[in-house]
């Protein structure tokens, strides 16, 4: 080895460590008449919150509580999205049918028993996104009843893959609305005062 190398020290890692992970600058100042892509979570710049299909509902809950986000998503070890899990299917009446039916308790229902299969879930493409505006995404989740939307584009193999998310709380953070413990009803009405 050519002696104009230097070894280099190493530190510990001290207790309380954590890693990096990339962070999405959201745009400020949006408002109806923005490009939708400015309220979206782009997973080519974040990373998507994801679960295994055998995690518990306590598991997924704490989670979401920790990442701040409402919606997980579901997939194998190869990553390949199986369904998604929000936090209205942990704390909504999923749980106590799955119970109903299969017996057992909450502690013995895994996430792949309640949660939204892949072949269930709607994504806006891509392409319409690019061209939307956020006014007309509020419009299509109102519509649709829904506090989440997932975006889908193709990778350079032609595979499709999800690209982003939409969610009424960060739609509702970039547009200086107050999010916190509403009913999907109050935060659509929120919304349309504003736009």
């Amino acid at each position: 080895m050519s002696s104009s190398y230097q070894t280099l020290s190493y530190v510990n890692i001290e207790s309380d460590t954590t890693y990096q992970r990339p962070a999405q600058n959201f745009a400020e100042n949006v408002t109806a008449e923005s490009p939708a892509i400015d309220v979206m979570t782009d997973f080519t710049k974040i990373a998507a919150i994801t679960m295994g299909p055998c995690g518990t509902l306590e598991a997924a809950e704490k989670r979401m509580i920790a990442s701040g986000v409402r919606l997980l998503l579901v997939v194998d070890q190869s990553n390949q999205t199986l369904g998604v899990i929000t936090l209205t299917d942990l704390q909504g009446s999923r749980p106590m049918k799955y119970i109903q039916e299969a017996g057992g308790t909450r502690e013995d229902i895994f996430l792949r028993d309640i949660m939204t299969k892949s072949s269930q879930i709607e994504a806006l493409p891509m392409k319409v996104v690019e061209l939307s505006r956020v006014g007309d995404i509020v419009a299509t989740m109102k519509h649709s009843n829904r506090q989440h939307a997932l975006v889908v584009d193709h990778d350079e193999n032609n595979q499709q893959v999800i690209r982003g998310i939409f969610s009424t709380k960060q739609i509702s953070i970039q547009l200086g609305l107050d999010y916190r413990a509403k009913e999907t009803r109050e935060i659509f009405e929120d919304l349309e005062a504003i736009l």
